[in-house]
């Protein structure tokens, strides 16, 4: 579990991977630990990916599969996944095998009240229809 801790502390997913591997009989044993194991994974693969592609606009898989020490593939599929979850914006292009990634669009505060004022002349036009077809 040391090892575990210090692999994290020192945000290495490749002595992460050396630790499961070295100590797979003990750690893989009690599902509830694996459990725990794959979602600190997880956690630290989604905050290396994130903190590698912050300075880029448009970076290709391969590059950031090297820098992340991963296979190509594993490093799409969770890219992917992160996008789906809305952990970043982006888009990859399988075509030219890169990620693009965008900016958060930021909401307008007008947005919101000019929706709620729609909304409530849309009442104010079914109550007055309602209205008018009892007049005739």
């Amino acid at each position: 579990m040391r090892a575990v801790a210090t692999a994290h502390h020192n945000r290495s997913l490749e002595e992460f991977e050396k630790v499961l591997a070295q100590y797979k009989t003990e750690l893989t044993g009690d599902p509830i630990i694996e459990t725990h194991l794959n979602d600190l994974y997880n956690s630290m693969l989604e905050n290396n990916l994130c903190r590698i592609i912050e300075p880029f606009s448009c970076v290709e898989i391969a590059h950031l599969a090297h820098l992340i020490k991963l296979p190509a593939k594993v490093v799409e599929d969770k890219l992917s996944k992160m996008i789906l979850d809305r952990k970043f914006v982006g888009i990859l292009d399988q075509g030219a095998g890169c990620l693009m990634v965008y900016d958060e669009a930021k909401t307008d505060p007008m947005y919101g009240s000019t929706k709620e004022t729609i909304e409530h002349m849309g009442k104010v036009v079914d109550l007055l229809y309602k209205k008018a077809s009892k007049l005739s």
